[in-house]
């Protein structure tokens, strides 16, 4: 068998492209290398700051997040994602730039999710700042139609601080504001299944799920999707 050269290295599936900020990142936040079992490779976007990304994205941001995908495609990444929910509103633009698959949102993921609830339940969202999620970071999905109930850590101490010009902040304070977010998300009794947009929060995922008793999606999920299809399990039979 040859092998084929042609990158200077290997084995990198999984590309990030992460905004241009000093956030503490924890393990289980697609910032954290240590999340993950397998190699991902993280690309800083240069100007893409929080500011300029969530809520209205700063158009003067994209064709930097545009440079930085075909580089990771270069380099030989197989796949790419990115480090903030709220550039679903570009999915179109940013797929269109690549050759290889680009998910720029766990939103994403909302359409699977309904299309295998029960009839009659929706599907859950919690999000960094509902106020800032906009009608067009749902179209830009397709999941502007999809029965859904969105609640969002606006005003959450933690989440503030973790943005902060000195970032700092109390992962148990946060944790604790998710399961409060996570109980009133369910309290109707309609949600099926929770979808969480903001790549900070995966690491609360599994508190979510213990105090709902539903499945829950993240970025992180989806990552791990995308890397099992891009490297099957090889199985001996």
């Amino acid at each position: 068998m040859m092998v084929h050269g042609g990158y200077s290295v290997y084995g990198l599936k999984i590309g990030i492209l992460v905004l241009d900020s000093e956030i503490p990142r924890i393990p289980g936040d697609i910032g954290n290398a240590a999340t993950y079992d397998f190699p991902v490779v993280y690309k800083v976007v240069p100007g893409a700051t929080i500011s300029k990304v969530v809520g209205d994205t700063d158009p003067s941001v994209l064709n930097p997040f545009i440079k930085a995908a075909r580089e990771l495609e270069a380099e030989g990444c197989k796949a790419i994602t990115t480090s903030c929910g709220f550039l679903a509103s570009f999915q179109d633009v940013f797929s269109s730039a690549v050759n290889i698959p680009i998910f720029t949102s766990s939103l994403i993921q909302v359409k699977y999710v309904y299309s295998i609830l029960p009839p009659g339940k929706k599907v859950g969202i919690i999000t960094a700042e509902k106020d800032s999620l906009r009608l067009s970071h749902l179209e830009g999905v397709g999941i502007q139609n999809i029965p859904s109930k969105i609640v969002g850590l606006d005003g959450c101490a933690a989440f503030t601080a973790m943005r902060s010009p000195d970032p700092t902040f109390d992962p148990e304070v946060l944790r604790a504001d998710m399961v409060k977010a996570a109980k009133e998300l369910t309290s109707d009794g309609d949600i099926g299944a929770i979808v969480i947009e903001c790549t900070n929060l995966p690491p609360y995922s599994a508190d979510v799920a213990r105090v709902t008793g539903l499945p829950v999606f993240d970025i992180v999920t989806m990552i791990h999707y995308i890397h099992m299809a891009l490297e099957p399990k090889r199985y001996n039979y």
